[in-house]
């Protein structure tokens, strides 16, 4: 059967990959963000993994104001990179799993998760950055890729509950897929960022390793942040780390850091990046039930 064997946290932040496109990796600026994926490119070479479900957001690329799901999850055979204003980003198209993507559609769906199923669309820097910085300059991926887009752009977003949540149950869908598969999961955004307003630039270095090292081990009090203090502590853009609970909430009740990396200032954002393997190897069990989580949430400081 297919089955999750590791999960990966990555920031997607834009101005990575124009230095990757433009050969700029080396440039004393950009060189200590790519430096410490290094590792993980030389981890992938090993591991070989032959499915990612890439979690990521939508920077109005496939969706705008009139169409805003809460999840989507792509399930075509191939997504292009999306031109973003300056012309499409110079990497290879994105080749899809589309049985795969199904089975985790359907078996969503029956466990009360109300997903959009995308047939076509195309992939903006949310989800080719992260994939740029893991692989390298490449002629196509060496990976097949199920899109799995969240709102984290437009008020309300799902909570960190919720999307714990949802990846236990993708953990699930995995585990019934009967093809053997190596399959990864990879949370991506953040980490602190806001780009607007008087608080432009703001970075929390103290907030966000706190919860990079909460990522570890088998505590669960990241699934119950509010809103707020993702706002009030890490920027309007900071959200975006629900993605990471995603990636989380796969790998059962214990994890264990394999590799992890931190770097300031990337533009006028805080770059994170982790990869993290189950201790005990169990399967999240379910169904959990939905519902406002409001009374469960406590702050992580």
């Amino acid at each position: 059967m297919a089955r999750i064997t590791h999960c990966i946290a990555c920031s997607h932040i834009p101005v990575l990959g124009y230095a990757f496109d433009h050969g700029k990796e080396g440039e004393a600026y950009f060189k200590p963000a790519f430096d410490g994926f290094e590792w993980t490119r030389r981890f992938l070479a090993d591991e070989k993994p032959d499915v990612i479900v890439l979690v990521y957001n939508d920077h109005a690329s496939a969706f705008d104001m009139k169409i805003i799901p809460t999840f989507a999850i792509g399930c075509g055979d191939v997504y292009h990179p999306a031109d973003e204003g300056f012309g499409a980003r110079p990497v290879p198209p994105v080749e899809g799993h589309a049985d795969l993507a199904w089975h985790i559609a359907q078996s969503l769906i029956l466990d009360e998760f109300d997903m959009t199923i995308i047939n076509e669309m195309e992939v903006d820097h949310g989800l080719t950055v992260p994939l740029s910085m893991m692989y390298g300059h490449v002629d196509t991926w060496p990976v097949r890729v199920i899109p799995l887009a969240v709102n984290v752009v437009t008020y309300p977003p799902p909570s960190g509950n919720r999307c714990w949540a949802l990846d236990e149950a993708i953990a699930r869908a995995v585990a019934s897929f009967p093809e053997d598969l190596k399959v990864q999961v990879w949370g991506t955004g953040g980490m602190s960022h806001q780009l607007q307003g008087p608080r432009a630039g703001l970075i929390n270095r103290a907030w966000d390793n706190r919860f990079l090292g909460r990522l570890t081990g088998d505590t669960q009090e990241l699934r119950h942040i509010p809103h707020i203090e993702y706002l009030r502590e890490t920027g309007s853009e900071g959200i975006e780390m629900v993605m990471w609970l995603i990636m989380r909430g796969a790998l059962g009740t214990r994890t264990r850091a394999l590799h992890r990396h931190y770097h300031v200032p990337v533009s006028n954002t805080a770059l994170g990046h982790l990869v993290l393997e189950p201790v005990d190897g169990t399967i999240p069990p379910g169904p959990t039930p939905a519902g406002n989580d409001a009374t469960a949430q406590a702050p992580i400081a």
